[in-house]
């Protein structure tokens, strides 16, 4: 028997997913061949959308050919690039091609990617786009008018597991209460952070996916730090990759021992292997994780 994302998670499983990266360009064997060899691994894959404002092929494109390949997509949907028509429009769009699952996220500025004299849209904000699909699911658009059929989408949206972060909280409380079938957090790597942030949010009842980023050097530890809001690579970890004969081996040992101790505490583990899955196996395995545990 086969189940959806959507029935694991209401399942209980445990869930594993992990990034794609749409391509720059039309070249779409690449992704389609790392999904392929990691089917077995994985429960689904979630698809980015312009991340970092990197301009890249569109993620229903993406998760159109992951779905007629045999995988299942979480497509990501940000408010940077689309205004509230385009966004419903894109959504509806989704659902006709088989998506049913979104994971919501304001998105990063256009400075901070390869076209910065883009013109940022943000008509929308997170908050606002989770009512608009709420709203689609119930069968009107954002403005009050009916919908002929009405989509069912899963709805997930990403936070930071710092509870210091007292803004970032007060927001992922507006979300959950307007309606989340899962939360997706950004990477992790202080555990007792996580634990504490995990204390707050179990009495809303909403699986947390954490999500792990494999570092490959000491200067990509460094360039998170300085440049990723809302995650800190203690210096632990920075004199480590540091230190590493082989820094690569070191990352992924420092990946697995992050998702040894998470795997307790949450319901799924997001990877995100910033655009190369060379290694996402092998992970995998060094992590304990299993499809469908």
């Amino acid at each position: 028997m086969s189940f959806t994302f959507r029935d694991k998670l209401q399942s209980g499983r445990f869930i594993i997913t992990t990034e794609i990266t749409p391509p720059k360009g039309v070249e779409t064997s690449s992704f389609l061949t790392a999904a392929e060899q990691l089917k077995q691994y994985v429960d689904a894959f979630n698809v980015t959308d312009n991340q970092r404002s990197v301009m890249r092929m569109c993620p229903m494109a993406v998760g159109k050919l992951l779905i007629d390949a045999g995988h299942e997509s979480i497509i990501q949907i940000t408010c940077r690039d689309r205004n509230r028509l385009a966004l419903q429009s894109d959504l509806l769009g989704a659902w006709a091609l088989g998506m049913q699952n979104i994971c919501v996220m304001t998105g990063d500025h256009t400075t901070k990617g390869d076209h910065p004299g883009a013109k940022p849209v943000f008509d929308l904000d997170s908050v606002q786009l989770l009512n608009t699909i709420r709203k689609l699911n119930n069968g009107y658009d954002l403005c009050g008018n009916r919908l002929k059929e009405a989509p069912d989408f899963v709805v997930g949206a990403v936070t930071n597991a710092d509870i210091g972060q007292a803004m970032q909280y007060i927001k992922l409380r507006k979300k959950i209460s307007i309606g989340l079938d899962f939360i997706q957090t950004q990477a992790v790597y202080n555990v007792e952070d996580f634990s504490l942030f995990i204390e707050k949010v179990n009495d809303f009842d909403v699986p947390v996916i954490a999500g792990v980023i494999p570092l490959s050097s000491e200067k990509m530890a460094r360039f998170i730090n300085n440049n990723i809001p809302g995650i800190k690579i203690p210096d632990e970890y920075i004199m480590r990759m540091e230190n590493a004969l082989e820094p690569v081996q070191e990352g992924l040992e420092i990946a697995a021992e992050i998702i040894r101790e998470l795997k307790s505490m949450c319901r799924g583990i997001h990877l995100m292997p910033i655009g190369q899955h060379t290694h996402t196996k092998e992970l995998l395995k060094m992590s304990g994780l299993k499809k469908g545990r």
